[in-house]
């Protein structure tokens, strides 16, 4: 298995958890919508003021870059640590990690609070089920390189 599709398969992953976000928050199943999240920080990082149209442009675009660089990472850490990158247990653990990092890092730091509670409550558990639709399609994807 290759870095491309490793990262191209990341690159699926991240589409169907945005794609999945973007409807749970429609639908008003989820309230902590990633999206807004990702171009919200972004775009106030860069000192840009933007309406809500920009903020999903950009929030898209720096959700599925982050896909990516989970992916290539996912890549160099199967190739340090000599395991294939299908190994469910391996890539389970990983997303784990990733969804962790999410409520303890990124969150906090994209000024969502501890576990994203300033985005809502329920941010934990929604950003679990996104993370675990991430894993799974990008198990998939590995699976059919």
């Amino acid at each position: 298995m290759t870095a491309v599709e490793v990262t191209v398969a990341a690159l699926i992953a991240g589409a169907a958890m945005a794609a999945l976000t973007e409807f749970g928050y429609r639908r008003g199943v989820i309230k902590a919508n990633l999206l807004l999240i990702d171009g919200d920080f972004a775009l106030k990082t860069a000192g840009i003021r933007a309406g809500k149209s920009l903020v999903y442009v950009v929030g898209v675009v720096v959700h599925l870059f982050t896909s990516a660089a989970f992916g290539v990472a996912y890549y160099v850490l199967s190739r340090l640590l000599k395991f294939d990158p299908e190994n469910s247990a391996a890539l389970a653990a990983y997303v784990f990690v990733l969804w962790l990092s999410m409520l303890f890092l990124a969150l906090p730091i994209a000024g969502q609070g501890l576990l994203g509670r300033r985005a809502a409550p329920s941010a934990w558990y929604e950003q679990l089920a996104l993370h675990a639709v991430f894993g799974a399609v990008l198990w998939l994807g590995l699976a059919l390189y």
